[in-house]
């Protein structure tokens, strides 16, 4: 039957375009149309490939980057609540640049007395304030955060040093050759912000029992990162843009009030020292239990803990390779649980800490969620190469750092819980133990291009989180994300905006780069290409800087398509999608000529002898009266195979982006069938394209996009017949108008 078709229509076409007259339309001005290609290639705007990037996407020969290793001692003062800092650092130049100086980061700086970040902020008296936020808002009377250094030295002597607000440059006696090590120390201190009161990314939580739950990153200086695509990423940290950081091994030890429990990154170098007898057998039970976690601090033990405060204190030493920063939680009213996780033959230990305000919540869900995500996400990218994952509850955290993150959602007082938490809470530990990924190991730079750890790690969260609760997290991401993208445009940035400058932060570098790759690997590339390619560029990017031209490429490279056309405007424009039927002709097999053809033939000689060359013809007519199928029974020889309702559709594009032109067949049996058409349909016309679709049974009706796959935010033109618009619409219409 397709073979038929397409010779009724190449007849078809051959007759009518060789011979058409030419219409010219006045063209309709649409967002996102200009003179340019949609499928040019991206090499304006790529950076030109060298031998430490290739082409293709992956680390070139001579790539390389910078080590970095630390020794701390850090100190818990739980009376002041201030943190004591001593470091030993490595810096090992693996570039081929000698280096006059090296940059610092002080991330706690930001909310530093004479920090600049609340001056970048637009304000306006509130209805109510509290008494501290007044005083330090419009008194002057500041809180005393931020880094206090102590000492900045080398071999015992003072190093030379210079602080610009949240970055600190340390001038080297020499230039650091290629090759070389420099190793200095840092003496410092800082006070706690209390994350509720405050804010912060990390910091500590207080209980009305008098106890806090200390939740600590960005607590050190760390050093930023130097490569060949941005020399010192030295950017100031002004509270949003996350961080860029160099791989390097860690060996801190933490003293905390010898009754609280502590986890960090890293392996626990002493685990007889500062866990009971009972604690370690536990322990031990739990790395042998792959079905259930195993409890190791119940709740009535913590709440026996919690009810005291010990002046004594204990040292909990932890080393960890090979990873780009370090965190830890520390608190008496810790409950703990673990359980093992099998990738790929190798054990990995998934852990939960959580005050008993947590439960049952966090008991019923944290540790398992940890658990799927490990063993979902390796599947989609590379096996998880650390010994373990740590999901630690805090009432209003949600962030990330090696091996440990932090995470909201909690119950009622009661133990009671809705949907709409336990859902909240399990989708931020999956994303947060997701970021071990993206961009722990595979490691972006966070300062310059959010969405390729947050979106990026959006993206694998929704197909994990499906895996744990299909029916919980039950999700369209092309579909909700067309209001935001529909939107007004003046409030909209491309994906690829600097974070700082981003409007509308979660939706551009979470929800909008998350739903282009669920689209990628639906409807354009389809899951195998997809899934290849993702591993691909996760694998050459383990334990390195990559940037977006290095996923861009990986993707095309490793799955022989030219994706540049999607790219270009799912990632550089705030462009839409918007594809519908515009007009829709039924026509029908005859023995007649139309009277365009006929007067063709009679009046031009040419045009006559090239229709008798092409023999016996057939014609294709919109009217109905003059059909008449069996012109096709002698060149057939079952007529039941000959296509009686045929149609050609005219497709329109308001809309800027090119998609897949998905389009659905509703047959007047109630059947329906699915086509898919490549972006490509839109190459020799980026607003209009033509399909013709013939059947043996009738077609009652069109539906562009049925499943909402390609984010189109407008669907009032995505069917034929039109489809009324219903009493509520038209209402709102009305008001708008």
């Amino acid at each position: 039957m397709k073979r038929i078709s397409l010779l009724l229509f190449s007849v078809f076409f051959i007759a009518t375009g060789a011979f058409a007259q030419v219409n010219t339309t006045k063209k309709k001005v649409q967002q996102g149309h200009t003179d340019q290609n949609k499928f040019r290639q991206m090499k304006d705007v790529l950076a030109t490939p060298n031998t430490d990037r290739t082409a293709s996407g992956a680390p070139g020969h001579t790539y390389s980057q910078q080590k970095v290793d630390y020794v701390m001692d850090i100190r818990l003062d739980e009376d002041s609540n201030r943190i004591y800092g001593d470091e030993k650092i490595t810096y090992h130049n693996n570039s081929k640049d000698h280096l006059e100086y090296l940059w610092v980061q002080l991330d706690q700086n930001m909310r530093a007395d004479d920090s600049k970040t609340p001056l970048t902020q637009s304000t306006r008296v509130a209805e109510f304030i509290t008494p501290d936020n007044f005083q330090s808002s419009y008194m002057n009377q500041g809180k005393g955060f931020g880094f206090k250094i102590e000492k900045v030295e080398h071999n015992g002597q003072n190093l030379s040093h210079l602080i610009n607000r949240t970055m600190m440059r340390i001038n080297l006696p020499k230039a650091l050759a290629p090759g070389e090590s420099f190793d200095f120390r840092i003496k410092w201190n800082y006070l706690i912000n209390d994350i509720n009161k405050d804010g912060g990314r990390s910091g500590l939580e207080s209980f009305p029992d008098g106890n806090n739950n200390y939740t600590i990153a960005q607590f050190f200086p760390r050093l930023a990162v130097y490569d060949n695509v941005e020399g010192w990423q030295n950017m100031q940290f002004w509270g949003r843009s996350e961080f860029a950081l160099e791989f390097g091994d860690y060996d801190v030890k933490l003293t905390v009030p010898a009754d609280h429990i502590v986890e960090a990154t890293g392996e626990l170098q002493n685990e007889r020292t500062v866990l009971t007898k009972e604690q370690q057998r536990r322990f031990d039970k739990a790395r042998k239990s792959f079905k259930d976690p195993v409890i190791i601090v119940t709740q009535k033990e913590a709440e026996k803990t919690e009810k005291g405060r010990s002046k004594k204190t204990k040292t909990w030493h932890f080393k960890a390779e090979r990873v780009r920063d370090f965190a830890f939680a520390t608190s008496r009213k810790y409950i703990w649980d673990a359980m093992a996780v099998n990738i790929n033959g190798k054990t990995v230990m998934a852990t939960s800490l959580y005050p008993k305000e947590g439960n049952p919540l966090w008991e019923e869900h944290s540790t398992r969620a940890v658990a799927n995500t490990l063993i979902e996400y390796s599947k989609l990218t590379f096996d998880y190469p650390y010994s373990k994952a740590v999901s630690v509850h805090s009432e209003r955290q949600g962030m990330e750092y090696p091996m440990i993150c932090f995470n909201f959602g909690r119950p009622n007082p009661d133990g009671t819980y809705s949907d709409r938490t336990k859902k909240g809470m399990i989708g931020v530990i999956i994303h947060e133990v997701g970021h071990n990924f993206f961009p722990m190991i595979v490691n972006s730079d966070e300062r310059q291009w959010t969405w390729m750890d947050e979106g990026l790690n959006s993206f694998v969260e929704i197909l994990a989180s499906l895996k744990y609760d299909p029916e919980l997290f039950a999700i369209n991401p092309a579909k909700n994300i067309t209001r935001y993208m529909g939107g007004d445009q003046s409030n909209i940035s491309p994906i690829m905006s600097q974070g700082d400058y981003v409007k509308q932060f979660g939706p551009n570098a979470y929800s909008k780069p998350a739903a282009g790759l669920y689209m990628l690997r639906k409807t354009i590339m389809g899951e195998e290409l997809f899934d290849h390619a993702f591993r691909t560029y996760s694998k050459r990017w383990m334990f390195k800087h990559p940037t977006p031209a290095d996923f861009f490429r990986s993707m095309e490279d490793a799955s022989a398509m030219d994706l540049d056309w999607f790219w270009r405007g799912w990632f550089y424009t705030t462009d839409v999608t918007d594809i519908g039927i515009k007009d829709v002709k039924q026509l029908y097999l005859t023995d007649k000529p139309s009277q365009r053809i006929a007067g063709i033939m009679k009046n031009n000689p040419q045009a006559k002898a090239y229709f008798e060359r092409m023999g016996e013809l057939v014609y294709i007519t919109d009217k109905k009266d003059d059909s008449n199928p069996k012109v096709m029974a002698k060149h057939v020889k079952n007529m039941k195979e000959v296509p009686q309702f045929i149609y050609q559709v005219e497709f329109e594009k308001p809309g800027g982006l090119v998609m897949p032109l998905i389009v659905q067949l509703n047959y007047a049996d109630g059947t329906t069938e699915k086509q898919t058409f490549p972006a490509q349909i839109w190459m020799s016309n980026d607003t209009s394209a033509t399909r013709v679709f013939a059947s043996a049974k009738e077609i009652k009706s069109f539906t562009v996009d049925p499943d909402f796959e390609t984010a189109d935010v407008d669907t009032s033109n995505n069917s034929w017949p039109k489809k009324e618009d219903s009493k509520f619409n038209k209402f709102k219409n009305n008001v708008k108008g």
